[in-house]
Formats: structure tokens, sequence, C-alpha cells
């Protein structure tokens, strides 16, 4: 029987190219993104949902994009148009980083708990029950290129979130993925990925996936 997983995220699984400036909208094509590597790696007993949407917050609406940015309030449509699902992975956190959310790691993980609180409060798994849960944890970001002054301050903040994150997983007993000895932001924007960080990406996920098999 075919398994889902749902990945909820932002724009590194929505499949944004690096920015040389903001408000550029490019984007890997399908294949090449790393939610579509790990179609592949997981074959024909998963199906993956790629739900990335550039600028997603985990619980924040923001003043500057639109209050359609906040996890909490996209996630439940989310769950209810995929269901039935096996897991949620959630990929979020960076875009908390924003110098107007002024928020901290131990925020930025609270944020990600209320989310997971929202999938198991849901009846979007087989038979009605709530889906398993996976919380990948991104990458430190660098405050370089055209988007440095949106994120300052974060570079600090994000070497700091994944003993955070963790330790929520850890009290819900969820399973937890750390991208920062996976891969690496660019150089170009400090925040996406370049495309040969797509292949570590599926690959980590896809083993941590497998964990729970």
């Amino acid at each position: 029987m075919t398994k889902s997983v749902l990945i909820f995220g932002d724009s590194n699984t929505h499949g944004t190219v690096p920015m040389a400036a903001p408000g550029q909208v490019d984007r890997y094509p399908p294949g090449a993104r790393w939610p579509d590597i790990l179609a592949r790696l997981l074959g024909a007993g998963w199906t993956v949902i790629a739900e990335g949407q550039p600028g997603r917050t985990t619980v924040h609406d923001d003043p500057m994009e639109g209050p359609h940015r906040n996890g909490a309030l996209l996630l439940p449509a989310s769950l209810e148009t995929h269901r039935p699902l096996d897991l949620v992975a959630i990929h979020l956190g960076t875009n908390d980083l924003k110098a107007r959310f002024s928020v901290g790691p131990a925020d930025i993980a609270q944020g990600l708990e209320r989310l997971v609180r929202i999938v198991r409060g849901s009846n979007a798994g087989p038979g009605g029950a709530a889906p398993d849960v996976l919380v990948a944890c991104p990458p430190p970001i660098a405050e370089t290129g055209g988007l440095a002054g949106i994120f300052a301050g974060g570079a600090a903040k994000s070497r700091g979130l994944a003993p955070e994150v963790e330790a929520m997983a850890e009290r819900n007993g969820i399973r937890f993925l750390d991208l920062g000895p996976v891969a690496r932001v660019s150089a170009t924007d400090g925040i996406h990925y370049e495309a040969d960080q797509m292949e570590p990406i599926a690959r980590a996920f896809a083993a941590t996936i497998g964990q729970g098999e």
C-alpha cells in the first residue's frame, strides 16, 4: 500500500533559486527540486507532496507580504486537501529569522511546536487518525547579498536554532532532522539552496523517513 508524505515548507521546499536581488521568482525545474529527488529515492511505495510557499513562517502574519504567509493558518487546509497522510514533514523556521518578527530560536521552536500540535490534533491520517510528524531544522543562514538587510541579526539566531528544535521534537516524541550538517545556504543570498544541495537534502530526508518504517 502506498504511503504519503506532505512536505510543509517555504521557498526552499518550493525550489526557489538563490536571488541576486529581492523579488526575483526563479524556480528550479520539476525533477531538480529536492522533494522530487526524495520521491525517486523513496520509490513507488511513497507519494511525496511538496507544499512549499515562498515567505511562509511558522505562526506569523507578515506585515509586508501578507497574512497568507502564516503557516499556522494554512496548515489545516493543506491537511484536509491531501489527506489521508501517513507523515507530515515540516521544514520551516528560516523566514521567522527576518528582523521584522523579532523572535529568537526558542520562539521559533515554539512556533514549530504549534504546527506539530495542529497535525496531531487533526484527522488527516489513515482511518481518521493523526499523521506522524517529522520536523526538519533548516541550516544556518548567512547575511549576504540583497536579502541581508531583511534578515539582519538572523545569522546568529539561526546558529542556535537546532538545539531548540531538537528539544521540542524530543518532548513531543517526533522525528527530528538537522539539516545544518547536511546542507549549506547559497553565497548569493544566504538563504536558498544551490542546485548541488538538492541531492544531500533529499537523501537526509529519505534516511530519516526510513527510520520510521
